[in-house]
């Protein structure tokens, strides 16, 4: 019989531990894991619990001790090092020094008789050599032991054997022989930092001709890039790129039907041209848009790719392989449908056909040739509408390759929908933020996103607008309601996107009744005039910039929201752990109104003297403000500017001095 019956500590209610252990936690490499436990047993004797942790290919586990909190509660944490996959579990024992030490100093101040106590600590302390791997701490036990042994008086002795170098000593090999071991190896998936922190930059390539009388190609955007690189974008995405339908193409403003000269929707993908492998001779060649994406490497930029599984009537494998489509029982294919809404223009895959196996290969295939064309980066197209089994899979397979490819999942769909895609792989995900626009909205979303263990496995990416969508926020708020929305966006999470031209131009006109762009750009190309005065370029440049200089908006987790007496203020704070970058927003919610208040300052949280004024530096405006203790005014006139981004500075330990002057 084992000792299972003999081991009495309960460990339960881990975190992160993603639905019992069926999916990995998400963290970036330097990104720190902590995990913490329940961790208990019967009785007043003491525990004392480890956190193990290893690379998945590693046979060594390395141990931290694990700190109490409170109730039960137990923590430790590690430092993601590397891209690679990490597991982790816990264990925990009763630790009978820890409780010998707890007792025998209870019944000397009670006054009681301790002379078999202290027996019972001397066998403690020599069953503790034996267990002593390094020589030196063996013979450091050893004399501290001979050393107790000497003193007459057992208050003396007692007051040896309770010293601090003996306690660090024995800690280090404790008796482990009836200990308890979670009963399941966590995992955690780990992918670069580009994963938790990228600005988004949206763009229809058709659509960047210097040439009003001509579409755009991959070489007109080659030269457009210096342009998005000094404005702080880090990603720049397409929408499909391939060859584009003809049979039931769409006009403008999504008619049925489409006029000679219509491009179509980009989404419509597949031609005699080509399908998904093949680029649209109308942007350019393969070649040129491999040359595309060298050149934002070298400008410190990475290409997103869409990633849209579905084709137009006219792509080769509705001919090649019928068989993966639907037909309906007049002989038809079946074309995509949200009733009311149709899209006769867009096939979808069956993945319920009896060729499923060879359908996923296929389309994994096409992951395949554009990672190998330079691609690191895909947007995936409404992946809630394909099997979550086919996605792990095809994740899986490429990230086992190819760990540094990000995925972004474009579901605005259901919540457990959204946060089911995330857990089984995709690596970024679009969210709810294009419709929070209250204070209240804000942060009980803000808080679910960033408070509960949603955290471990669902990493936001938000985007102000995208082709279809234009938030009513955003058609009735005028020029305010587009800067308030970036610096929402930009600051609260550490990914954030702006489908560009026309957010930049602060275009809002939309179908009557509707959240979509009249005259939308997914159904006709546009001429982007660079020399248009009133865009939102510099204000996104600096942004961008006070993203890069500032480590504490560099990471979506760290986000804390405070009070402030103004229903339509929004008052936040980001921080580094050791508080050397302290960011402070507030962000004014109502676009057509100047609105005031008084914020409180977390004052001790932030390591400020609340007797001494500090410095909050606004990065925007480069306006400084002289601030003391916890209220503060602020006021904020859309017209002008509807949102601060506070630096804070505070005073150094001379008088005089303040850390921005030094």
């Amino acid at each position: 019989m084992n000792n299972q019956g003999r081991k009495r500590v309960i460990i339960e209610n881990v975190r992160p531990e993603i639905d019992d252990g069926e999916f990995p936690a998400k963290r970036v490499v330097g990104e720190e894991i902590a995990v913490s436990a329940d961790i208990f047993d019967d009785g007043h004797d003491q525990v004392s619990a480890s956190l193990l942790y290893r690379k998945i290919d590693q046979k060594n586990w390395r141990e931290v001790p694990m700190k109490f909190l409170v109730n039960d509660r137990w923590e430790a944490s590690f430092t993601i090092e590397e891209m690679t996959s990490y597991e982790y579990t816990l264990q925990g024992w009763v630790d009978h020094f820890k409780t010998w030490r707890m007792d025998i100093k209870n019944k000397l101040e009670a006054g009681q008789d301790i002379k078999v106590d202290l027996l019972i600590g001397l066998e403690l302390i020599e069953n503790a050599i034996q267990r002593a791997r390094i020589k030196d701490d063996a013979k450091k036990i050893r004399d501290l032991l001979k050393r107790i042994k000497k003193e007459k008086k057992p208050e003396k002795a007692v007051e040896a054997a309770l010293s601090r170098e003996l306690a660090q000593i024995i800690r280090k090999y404790p008796a482990k022989k009836l200990m308890t071991v979670y009963d399941k190896r966590l995992r955690v998936a780990v992918d670069r930092p580009k994963a938790l922190f990228s600005a988004w930059y949206e763009m229809f390539p058709r659509s960047m001709s210097p040439d009003p009388k001509r579409a755009g190609t991959f070489k007109d955007c080659e030269k457009y890039l210096p342009e998005l690189s000094k404005m702080g974008f880090d990603v720049l995405y397409f929408p499909p790129i391939h060859p584009i339908g003809k049979n039931k193409r769409k006009g403008k403003d999504n008619v049925p039907i489409a006029v000679p000269g219509d491009p179509g929707s980009p989404w419509a993908i597949g031609s005699e041209q080509g399908g998904h492998k093949a680029v649209d001779p109308n942007l350019g060649t393969i070649e040129d848009f491999q040359a595309l994406i060298q050149k934002a490497q070298e400008l410190g930029m990475e290409m997103a790719m869409d990633l849209a599984f579905q084709c137009s009537p006219d792509h080769p494998y509705l001919k090649e392989h019928p068989e993966w489509f639907k037909k309906r029982p007049d002989g038809t294919i079946q074309y995509a449908e949200n009733p009311p809404k149709k899209y006769e223009d867009i096939i979808p895959f069956n993945f319920e056909c009896e060729n499923w196996k060879e359908l996923w290969e296929e389309l994994k295939s096409i992951v395949s040739f554009w990672i190998d064309q330079g691609i690191r980066i895909f947007r995936v197209d409404n992946p809630h509408t394909k099997p979550f089994p086919f996605w792990q899979w095809l994740i899986e397979g490429v990230k086992k390759e190819y760990p540094d490819v990000i995925f972004l999942s474009e579901a605005f769909t259901r919540p457990k929908v959204m946060y089911r895609l995330a857990k089984i792989g995709f690596t970024q995900s679009y969210t709810y933020f294009t419709w929070r626009n209250t204070k209240w909205e804000l942060t009980e979303y803000l808080t679910e996103l960033t408070r509960t263990e949603v955290r471990d496995f669902f990493r936001p990416n938000f985007w102000t607008n995208t082709p279809d969508i234009l938030p009513e926020f955003l058609q009735y708020g005028g020029r305010p309601a587009f800067i308030s929305r970036l610096v929402l966006a930009a600051t609260l999470s550490s990914n954030y996107g702006v489908f560009g031209p026309v957010f930049e131009r602060c275009i809002a006109e939309a179908v009557p009744g509707r959240e979509e762009y009249r005259g939308s750009e997914k159904y006709e190309t546009k001429h982007w005039d660079e020399g248009e005065a009133g865009t939102l370029k510099a204000l996104m440049s600096r942004i961008n910039q006070i993203r890069k200089e500032n480590p504490a908006l560099q990471t979506t987790w760290n986000l804390k929201f405070h009070e402030v007496d103004n229903e339509y203020l929004l008052f936040y704070s980001k921080t580094t752990p050791d508080l050397s970058n302290i960011i402070l927003g507030v962000v004014n919610l109502d676009p057509h109104h100047k609105q005031s208040g008084w914020v409180k300052v977390p004052v001790t949280e932030l390591g400020i003297d609340p007797q001494r004024s500090y410095l909050a530096h606004d990065l925007i405006s480069n306006d400084r403000y002289m601030w003391q203790g916890e209220k503060n005014y602020v006021e904020l006139d859309p017209a002008v500017m509807p949102a601060h981004i506070l630096k804070i500075h505070r005073k150094a330990k001379r008088e005089s001095d303040f850390d921005y002057f030094m």
